[in-house]
């Protein structure tokens, strides 16, 4: 199913540099590859809230070209996870990510969200209208939760009935610790998060490190009930206020559906949009040479 790609390929040459950056709330953890590259760099933006960025790791290889930075947000992973749920808000994380950039001298730069991290992305642009980011890559998109919400109550209905009705009576109880739903959750996530058997190693970790307090106190208790702080979260009418490069990707079964994709690049006037076959919302891990050769192609034209 997925393209080959091995971490191992990455140039052993490529220089990397980790550290810790003083944010509101605690410290988050850094890690830069090919911070030795001259090329603009590109800012990588975790999903989630609360999903580290091990997951990520096929962007490593970006490295060869330009500085590529990635962060875990605070509350997850390697960052610190302070027991405040106060910090688990929208604004919150849009300081953290300026004071990140800020921290690692990123005057000019690409940024890539993935998931909760075009959330993320879109919200830093909209309300700080930064300078000096040439472009933006929208990795599976979550910009109207009330759309994605009907679009996996839509998938559901694909799946055999007894797996609707598990999911249909945990939702409704608020009981999310049976056997039987974690089953219909697990036949549910290997066809619309990721589709790779087993699960690579790098999405397995970031699992493991997972911040569920973030992903609770902002999301809810599961992907189909939103009860926190980004039950909202709707942008996709603004899009068009942004007067960036930007590009939509998204798997063929990926959770932000390719309807709802092309609904948002519809939205943005100028941006562009690709759909990975045989691929779902961990598209960059099931179609890696596929995924990174796009992002390339799509920085180099803009930095021309």
């Amino acid at each position: 199913m997925s393209d080959t790609l091995s971490r191992d390929t990455v140039t052993e040459k490529i220089s990397v540099v980790e550290g810790m950056i003083p944010v509101q709330g605690g410290r988050v953890w850094h890690r830069t590859v090919g911070a030795d590259r001259k090329k603009v760099p590109l800012l990588v933006l975790h999903g989630g809230p609360g999903a580290p960025h091990d997951y990520l790791e096929p962007l490593e290889h970006l490295g060869k070209d330009r500085p590529v930075v990635f962060y875990d947000q605070l509350g997850c992973g390697n960052s610190d996870r302070p027991d405040d749920p106060t910090l688990w808000t929208l604004d919150r994380f849009v300081d953290e990510l300026a004071q990140v950039r800020e921290a690692l001298d990123l005057q000019r730069l690409h940024i890539l969200g993935q998931s909760w991290g075009t959330m993320l992305a879109v919200e830093y642009v909209l309300t700080r209208k930064p300078e000096g980011v040439l472009s933006l890559i929208l990795s599976g998109p979550c910009l109207s939760v009330s759309r994605f919400i009907e679009d996996q109550k839509a998938y559901l209905l694909d799946f055999p009935q007894d797996v609707q009705e598990t999911i249909r009576r945990s939702e409704e109880s608020g009981d999310f610790r049976s056997r039987e739903y974690q089953d219909a959750m697990i036949m549910y996530f290997s066809r619309h998060l990721c589709r790779l058997q087993p699960w690579p190693n790098c999405l397995i970790e970031t699992l493991e490190k997972m911040g569920l307090n973030v992903y609770e106190t902002m999301w809810g208790p599961s992907e189909f009930t939103l009860t926190g702080t980004l039950k909202d979260f709707e942008r996709a009418e603004r899009l068009k206020e942004i007067m960036l490069p930007t590009l939509f990707t998204c798997g063929r079964h990926d959770e932000a559906t390719p309807d709802t994709t092309r609904f948002y690049q519809e939205m943005l006037p100028g941006s562009r949009m690709a759909v990975l076959d045989d691929a779902s919302h961990e598209h960059h891990l099931e179609q890696p040479v596929r995924y990174l050769e796009t992002v390339r192609q799509f920085l180099g034209e803009i930095e021309e």
